[in-house]
């Protein structure tokens, strides 16, 4: 066949038929099938990794700052210069304050622990995303003086309360009377109740306005700090330091990078680790083709007598059988990566329709923060799998292609 690249002819042959019949051969079936299914698995798995930290980051943001100047004893005393300050900053969205302090609520004979935070309604819509996740009520009840709480629902249902129900706040500072110390308490009226998707959050935190929390708590003018929104979460870091800097030091600043490192760091580490170990069944999967391509060497034996005898090179029958191992590579890939895709996007509606079936619950927000399973497909993971899978199914198919190419023709037509 002058002019023509006969080995890639022979090898697109050798992958769609066999001797006997016109489909594809069972062999070649099976080493397609277990590299698809090992693809799809490792792009479903660092999927669900990558949706996890999205909403895992989206989550936190919706109810805590992107970053915060705190004051080195616990409170900012002339507060109002530095919020100025930070309003004037290039990527600072909002700068508002708040006041933070530990506290006990009881509603007859139950009692939960709560986080108190104080915030200025006006000002808190423009920092955080709760106000949008209060479920009954809204953030604009909070008025001073009504000693109004909005608590996150896990918290209202271990106190059994609802909107318009009566609490005790119990703060841990204490009032010396004839008796001897007695603890500070107030009467509070549950004005709403929030989720917040993160059972750290929704178990743990009550807001309430700036106002009443500073009288409650003795705190005059003073707040315990600046909680700052920007249009780059991710320079949050730096931005804060630079205003610490500009005021001239003497305060404590953190920022949601800082605050949450260890959830961030122990999912990327877990991906690394879950890239190499599923890799290894992309592999076993792979260098199925080992095996397959020998089957068909042994087969072949008759054919390859005769290319030689035709005047094929030994590099010609190796190219010849190698075209043949990376299509069934590729063609592995291609679909596993497809099927990895279109799992990794409906499987949150897989999981909740298997729940639904099953009458269970797999994922618990008291152990996992999140009662869902999302999944976002990365562009450049799947490249990485797809270019690392067929990398071992080229590799895979040096030695059987090898064997091909050593093989003598009289040894092949010595039965024939």
């Amino acid at each position: 066949m002058p002019g023509s690249r006969y080995e890639w002819l022979i090898g697109t042959r050798y992958v769609l038929s066999t001797q006997r019949r016109g489909f594809l051969s069972f062999i070649s079936v099976v080493s397609v099938g277990g590299l698809a299914v090992g693809v799809a698995v490792l792009i479903v798995v660092l999927s669900v990794m990558n949706g996890f930290e999205r909403e895992l980051r989206s989550r936190i943001l919706s109810v805590t700052a992107h970053a915060t100047l705190m004051g080195l004893n616990g409170a900012i005393d002339d507060w109002r210069p530095a919020q100025e300050r930070a309003q004037r900053l290039p990527g600072v969205l909002a700068a508002v304050p708040y006041v933070e302090a530990q506290a006990m609520l009881s509603r007859g004979s139950q009692l939960g622990s709560t986080l108190i935070r104080g915030v200025d309604p006006q000002q808190e819509r423009r920092a955080v995303g709760l106000a949008q996740r209060i479920q009954d009520g809204a953030l604009a009840t909070l008025t001073a003086g009504s000693y109004g709480i909005i608590l996150g629902d896990a918290l209202a249902e271990q106190l059994g309360a609802r909107r318009g129900d009566e609490l005790i706040l119990i703060a841990p500072q204490g009032s010396m009377t004839p008796a001897g110390l007695v603890p500070r308490m107030r009467r509070v009226q549950v004005a709403g109740v929030f989720h917040s998707g993160m059972y750290e959050y929704d178990s743990a935190l009550a807001l309430m306005n700036i106002d009443d929390v500073r009288r409650i708590y003795r705190l005059g003018d003073a707040v315990s700090g600046l909680r700052l929104a920007l249009a780059d979460p991710f320079a949050a870091p730096r931005i804060v330091r630079d205003l610490a800097l500009q005021l001239g030091g003497g305060y404590f600043v953190s920022d949601w990078t800082r605050a949450h490192a260890s959830f961030f760091q122990s999912i990327k580490l877990t991906k690394s680790m879950l890239f190499v170990i599923l890799l290894l069944l992309v592999a076993v999967a792979a260098f199925n083709i080992v095996a397959t391509l020998v089957m068909v060497v042994k087969e072949k034996q008759s054919d390859i007598a005769i290319l030689r005898t035709l005047g094929a090179a030994p590099g010609n029958v190796l190219l010849t059988f190698a075209i043949q191992g990376m299509l069934v590579g590729m063609i592995g890939t291609v679909l596993g990566a497809a099927l990895g895709w279109l799992i990794s996007w409906r499987l949150e509606a897989l999981l909740h329709g298997l729940e639904r079936l099953l009458h269970t619950q797999f994922l618990d927000a008291r152990v996992y923060f999140m009662s869902d399973l999302p999944a976002y497909v990365e562009l450049r993971d799947v490249l990485n799998v797809t270019v690392v899978a067929f990398l071992l199914c080229a590799v895979a198919t040096l030695y059987p292609a090898w064997r091909a190419s050593l093989l003598r023709p009289a040894e092949g037509l010595r039965h024939e």
